[in-house]
């Protein structure tokens, strides 16, 4: 192993990262240049997500832009895509509601590039950031359904809701990574972490096509009240789980 690698893996040890050797490799090949080198070092073993220190993420295959203060794509939301592609038909009207970083209606038009596609957030910095994964792609910035296209009410195929599922009391609880830089409207889901959720499905009605589906993704924890709150909505509820990716999405039908 070169000198520089073995001293930027040791760095990277001792600020705590379980991944050392990995994390070194990547922050080595995106730097180019020494002192660049040192800035990226620094911002990760000050404690930002290692995506952020990149300014990219991988997922479902695709390398995608990643800003500071925007939701990280997680592996396990690759099985949120997966439901939802399965979905999808020729020229469908698909949503990515709560898009952050837009990396689920990316990974869903590269799945199916003749979708009609939508994007909505109300972080302006998400926003932002989906516009440079989505480009050509119209992405709103508003509060969930107000921030659609009128246009769109009762054409919406195939809706993925990628919601903020933490339980307010459990945001204490999460890794300094996600506490400290990514932005609590995409972490917090209220005192039961379904809050969020919850205002999806009672508007997702009106804005979905007869047969259309809402998906979104919860703790396995949480299926239960998950699925009654889909059935209280009216619509008929399912639950797909991945245990290998920690994942676990329930959709309802209308």
């Amino acid at each position: 192993m070169p000198s520089e690698e073995t001293a930027v893996v040791e760095r990277l040890r001792a600020a705590g990262c379980v991944f050392a050797e990995e994390e070194a490799a990547l922050l080595l090949a995106e730097a180019g240049a020494p002192a660049r080198l040192d800035e990226l070092l620094r911002r990760r073993v000050a404690g930002e997500p290692l995506e952020h220190v990149l300014g990219w993420a991988e997922f479902d295959g695709l390398r995608l832009a990643v800003a500071p203060a925007v939701f990280v794509p997680r592996r396990r939301t690759e099985l949120l895509v997966a439901e939802a592609a399965a979905l999808v038909r020729t020229g469908d009207v698909v949503v990515d509601l709560c898009c952050g970083s837009g990396a689920v209606g990316a990974a869903l038009l590269a799945r199916h590039p003749d979708a009609v596609l939508h994007a909505a957030d109300v972080d302006p910095a998400a926003v932002r950031c989906a516009r440079r994964n989505l480009p050509g792609v119209p992405v709103h910035e508003g509060d969930l359904f107000d921030a659609l296209p009128v246009e769109l009410r009762g054409r919406i195929a195939v809706l993925v809701a990628n919601v903020p599922y933490v339980p307010t009391p459990a945001l204490r609880e999460l890794p300094p990574e996600a506490r400290d830089h990514e932005p609590r409207t995409a972490l917090d889901g209220g005192d039961d972490g379904l809050a969020v959720a919850r205002r999806v499905l009672a508007g997702a009605v009106g804005w979905l096509t007869t047969g259309g589906t809402v998906l979104f993704e919860v703790s396995q924890g949480q299926v239960a009240a998950a699925v009654a709150a889909v059935a209280e909505a009216g619509m008929t509820p399912a639950v797909a789980a991945d245990d290998e990716r920690g994942a676990t999405v329930v959709s309802g039908s209308r």
